[in-house]
């Protein structure tokens, strides 16, 4: 059976097939590739900048000031090994030098031949011989004198205050419940000036009950000695009679001065009476209904 004129012609274009799909994949492989965008990095900060540049440890530590590196016995072995290499050197050709003891290294010390820059031989210094400690303020003679002196513990002390300002407030109470707040003042005054005189006794109480015992009306403030129940009958006259005495017993107490009547008043009557002392005496003031004296 002859060919057709149509395989024919497949024969005849079959190599030029085969050529041009050589010539297209040869084409593909030696052709540049497809060009694309080009994106550029964005700047780096400058703190990862200097971050990426410390070492792989970490940033690198300050030296210390000196006299700030605390001396551990690490550093006191280090410091003692080093000044046995510098001393095995003979630098002066007579030989090599004397082994490094504690001995030698305390004097060494104590001479100080590298002045007061060398921070390792304050602080081996420091540590070898601590500063002395100050004597104790606080000696076995000085408390015993204090106790001997009349030492009271705290509550004996709350105690002899809260019964000072109780004579207090009796006093003013009975002697010049009446009066003004400046005519109980000066009769209060009086009662101080006595407690800092040496010529009464040295408390507020002392004063106040000065020979209540030795029979009726032969002490110093009559409420004291007439016989009478002393307890406060007037209670708004009593509680104001207490916060006086409060104020009066802590200028007492501090030094100060009550300051209605100057310290020489020592002595005092009403206006009703007329005694026979009073003329032996200087008056200083009238308040109210008191007359007060002073020596």
């Amino acid at each position: 059976m002859q060919p057709g004129w149509q395989h024919k012609i497949a024969r005849a274009l079959s190599p030029m097939v085969a050529i041009g799909a050589a010539a297209l994949v040869l084409f593909v492989t030696l052709s540049p590739a497809q060009a694309q965008s080009t994106i550029l990095p964005q700047p780096m900060p400058e703190e990862i900048s200097a971050l990426r540049e410390q070492p792989a440890l970490g940033i690198t530590a300050m030296p210390l000031a000196p006299g700030q590196q605390p001396l551990t016995p690490a550093l006191l072995a280090n410091y003692v090994k080093r000044q046995q290499a510098l001393r095995a050197v003979d630098v002066t050709l007579s030989g090599p030098q004397p082994e490094l003891t504690s001995d030698l290294l305390m004097g060494y010390i104590s001479r100080g031949s590298l002045g007061g820059d060398n921070t390792a031989l304050s602080a081996i210094a420091s540590f070898t011989d601590p500063a002395p400690r100050p004597a104790p303020s606080v000696s076995a003679d000085l408390l015993a004198d204090y106790v001997q002196a009349g030492y009271q513990p705290t509550a004996k002390r709350v105690e002899i205050a809260n019964g000072e300002r109780e004579c207090l407030a009796q006093a003013i109470y009975h002697e010049a419940r009446g009066e003004t707040a400046t005519g109980q003042l000066a009769v209060a005054n009086i009662i101080v000036n006595r407690a800092r005189s040496s010529k009464f006794p040295g408390s507020l109480c002392g004063v106040i009950y000065q020979n209540a015992d030795k029979g009726r009306y032969r002490c110093q403030f009559t409420f004291a000695c007439d016989g009478r129940d002393d307890t406060p009958g007037e209670r708004r006259a009593w509680n104001r009679s207490l916060d006086l005495a409060k104020q009066v017993y802590a200028e007492y107490a501090l030094g100060e001065e009550i300051g209605i009547l100057p310290g020489s008043a020592l002595y005092y009557h009403t206006t009703a009476v007329h005694p026979s002392w009073a003329n032996t005496f200087a008056r200083v003031a009238v308040v109210d209904s008191h007359i007060f004296y002073a020596p």
